[in-house]
């Protein structure tokens, strides 16, 4: 029996963790049952999101094999080891025992109807959870409606990282320090682009674009005149308030819907034409799988979403719905949205707040069963485009024993947007980096729920590992100013 115990910051210091009384009703738990404590894992977090997709004690099969379908009953044979997930944030004033216990035995028992599953085991990537996590972006402004706030008070303090105004002053002198330069080659462009992805409310372009015109009128080049700031989102309604944020620079600006994970689709008339590309809290929220090495062996994390059943009889009380029907609608709200439910099941979802409320209380009681799949081989496994599990095996490989965000989604808009880039330019992105494979022995980096949306700490290694070998300088700094911040700064620019 192994125990693995992760939030080693809180272990020590004013508000430590009390592990004793975590593991303590664990071990009287395992008594009663006959779990083979030999192949038996036991992992301690500390799942700092209050809104997660995680029960207090979960159990996580490791598989000998990959299954051809859904596992049943007889399949279980193949099962080689357990792991058990448990949060110590929430154990404190829980029957932590009779969890355990019950545990144990939905997990012996996976036919037993405690569960409203909503989808078959995929990897993470491939769950409905990133369904809704579109449907949110796609419908936030019936969201914002619904909640009465807008979307950046549901962040963690309220807002997005300020923008610091010598900062941006800065990177704009070194900007116009490379232009200058080129000119005096009589190299540079008529036409000056910068994109920023991931608009927010608009903030970050005001503060940029004022600053940089202050700064050209002193500087004398007219540089202003021949800018053009391109604004990229996924979310229209997001564009549409950014836009009047800069309503002022509007002659320098435009905006454009744009998928993230693919950013030439939209904007790849600028390749190579970029003198900056500045990407602010876009990473954390694109689709990943998680991966991890077992006893040397590397595994790929599947999972599997549901509502617990006394949730989803609450849900179907609430907007009679017949039982067993509630799965059903809540794939329909995920195809259509919240106004095409409206229409379409109208015997149960009236009008459009009905369907909000539908999405917001399904959202709230989501949870994930996850387990491990051998992985073959890492060459098989594909991360992304062009781009195999290989590139993993400097991580899993010298880590022990580890789990990980593979960040397909982040890696996917990395590659892509780095052939935009001008020979002098550089990307800047501000993200939840973490910097160093050992950061996960350490501590739990998602998933976790904001209000509507999924958040995801961003593997940095791999996407520097991918950088460097598509010919990047690559490098994450503390974020200028906090360098105590969870923010991180990530810079990659062609290699001298």
């Amino acid at each position: 029996m192994r125990i693995d115990i992760r939030p080693v910051a809180k272990l020590r210091g004013g508000g430590q963790v009390n592990v004793p009384a975590a593991l303590g009703p664990l071990f009287d738990a395992l008594t009663s049952t006959d779990v083979d404590l030999s192949v038996l894992r036991v992992v301690c977090d500390w799942i700092q999101y209050r809104n997660n997709f995680s029960e207090p004690v979960q159990c996580r099969p490791v598989l000998a094999e990959r299954p051809l379908g859904p596992v049943t009953g007889e399949a279980r044979a193949a099962e080689i080891a357990l792991e058990i997930g448990i949060d110590l944030r929430r154990c404190g004033d829980a029957d932590m025992a009779m969890i355990v216990k019950t545990a144990l035995a939905e997990h012996a028992n996976p036919g037993s109807p405690a569960r409203t599953v909503l989808e078959p085991w995929v990897p993470s990537s491939e769950s409905c959870i990133w369904r809704f996590n579109t449907l949110y972006w796609q419908a936030l402004k019936q969201w914002e409606q619904a909640t009465g706030r807008e979307y950046e008070q549901a962040l963690p303090g309220g807002q997005s990282d300020a923008r610091d105004r010598e900062t941006v002053r800065e990177l704009i002198l070194e900007l116009f320090r490379v232009w200058d330069e080129l000119d005096a080659r009589h190299a540079l462009p008529e036409e000056l682009y910068v994109v920023e992805l991931g608009v927010g409310n608009g903030n970050q372009a005001r503060t940029w674009l004022d600053v940089f015109a202050a700064v050209d009128r002193a500087h004398g080049r007219d540089y202003y005149r021949r800018l053009h700031y391109l604004m990229g989102d996924y979310s229209a309604h997001v564009l549409e308030r950014a836009m009047q944020a800069v309503a002022h620079h509007s002659d320098r600006v435009n905006a454009l819907v744009l998928d993230a994970t693919r950013p030439q689709v939209t904007l790849g008339f600028l390749r190579g034409k970029a003198f900056l590309v500045y990407i602010s809290n876009v990473y954390d929220n694109l689709p990943t799988d998680e991966v991890a090495s077992i006893q040397g062996r590397p595994y790929l994390v599947e999972v599997r979403a549901y509502v617990r059943d006394e949730d989803a009889i609450q849900i179907a009380q609430r907007h009679n719905i017949p039982a067993g029907k509630l799965g059903a609608l809540i794939e329909r709200l995920l195809r259509l949205g919240p106004d095409l439910l409206a229409e379409a099941a109208a015997e149960h979802i009236p009008d459009v707040d009905h369907a909000m409320s539908l999405w917001r209380e399904a959202w709230t009681a989501l949870r994930l069963q996850e387990r491990y799949v051998p992985l073959e081989g890492l060459d098989t496994y594909p991360v992304g485009p062009s781009l195999t599990g290989e590139i993993l095996r400097p991580l899993l490989g010298t880590s022990g024993d580890i789990r990980m965000h593979v960040s397909n989604g982040a890696l996917a808009s990395f590659a892509d947007t780095l052939p935009l880039i001008h020979p002098f330019g550089r990307l800047l992105c501000h993200d939840l980096f973490l910097t160093e494979p050992g950061q996960y022995h350490a501590g739990f980096y998602g998933p976790g729920k904001y209000d509507g949306s999924v958040v995801n700490w961003v593997n940095g290694p791999l996407l520097q590992l991918m950088g460097n070998r598509r010919g990047f300088d690559v490098q994450i700094a503390p974020f200028h100013g906090r360098p105590a911040a969870t923010i991180k700064t990530l810079t990659a620019q062609v290699r001298d």
